[in-house]
């Protein structure tokens, strides 16, 4: 049942949605139930070695997930777009305008987090793709999207997905980490820019979520840290206040609040949404 009414015909893009049981897809899919009409985007194929067949949204799937959607009433369209290619993402709005009009909230979702090595044995070629798709990616979904929400008047929602990885250090993710907390300084400059044109920026920072690429991270850091995955998750759960790591409805809720006009007057924040894990 929809919560935001004011969302209803609303045109919202989110990349990285092409992975089931995805924090896009779960975005996507509350937007869509909010009345929105939604273009979910991944980058729909290879692109060497660090971003192998296994670790991406393919066609396929996000195709899949779109007629999914549309099966049960929602407005959806995918498009591919890889982030790291300014022209991709200029034609992923574009396109998005062609087809529906206008655009209001841009979710900037599309990351790598599954390039976890110690510092001293990180290629260069891992960072760079940890960096490039999580924070270049993250400027241009900003940039082009501004722009046309800029153009078109009346304000705008641009939402970015940092990571608890935001506010905090962990072992074996320092691309991972510092791309992380860059989201958070680039959404603040962001906001600081885009609030004359009465657009918001802001970013949302879950803690852990066992998407399909949250069961990796479960099983490299249980191995990297010597603990059976059962302890590893038990670890987890008893570090949380509130007893559970975060799901992907979690994650979802907050990006239609933040999408809403409930969340006219916020802007420049970095909302932690992590069961009391992250409190800075």
């Amino acid at each position: 049942m929809p919560m935001y009414a004011e969302l209803a015909g609303k045109v919202a893009i989110v990349t990285g949605a092409g992975r089931h049981k995805g924090l896009g897809e779960a975005m996507a899919r509350r937007l869509c139930a909010e009345g929105c009409r939604v273009v979910l985007s991944d980058i729909g194929r290879a692109r060497g070695e660090e971003m192998p067949d296994s670790a991406i949204g393919s066609r396929s799937e996000l195709e899949a997930i779109v007629a999914d959607i549309r099966a049960e009433g929602g407005a959806a369209r995918a498009i591919t777009c890889d982030v790291l290619e300014e022209s991709e993402v200029a034609a992923l709005v574009q396109s998005t305008v062609e087809h529906y009009g206008r655009l209001d909230v841009m979710v900037n979702n599309a990351g790598i987090g599954y390039l976890m090595q110690p510092i001293v044995e990180t290629p260069v070629a891992k960072w760079d793709a940890v960096l490039g798709v999580n924070l270049r990616g993250v400027f241009l979904g900003i940039k082009h999207a501004a722009r046309q929400m800029i153009a078109q008047g009346g304000g705008g929602r641009i939402i970015n997905i940092g990571s608890q990885a935001s506010k905090s250090g962990f072992p074996y993710a320092a691309a991972y980490v510092a791309s992380k907390h860059a989201v958070v300084g680039l959404t603040r400059t962001a906001a600081i820019e885009l609030g004359p044109h009465g657009i918001t920026v802001n970013a949302i920072c879950p803690n852990h979520v066992t998407t399909g690429l949250g069961d990796w991270q479960n099983k490299y850091f249980s191995q990297a840290t010597g603990r059976s995955e059962a302890q590893y998750l038990a670890d987890m759960r008893a570090r949380i206040p509130l007893g559970r790591p975060g799901l992907q409805s979690d994650i979802a809720k907050a990006c239609a609040f933040l999408a809403s006009e409930q969340a006219a007057y916020v802007t420049g924040e970095a909302m932690n949404v992590s069961g009391g894990e992250e409190y800075h």
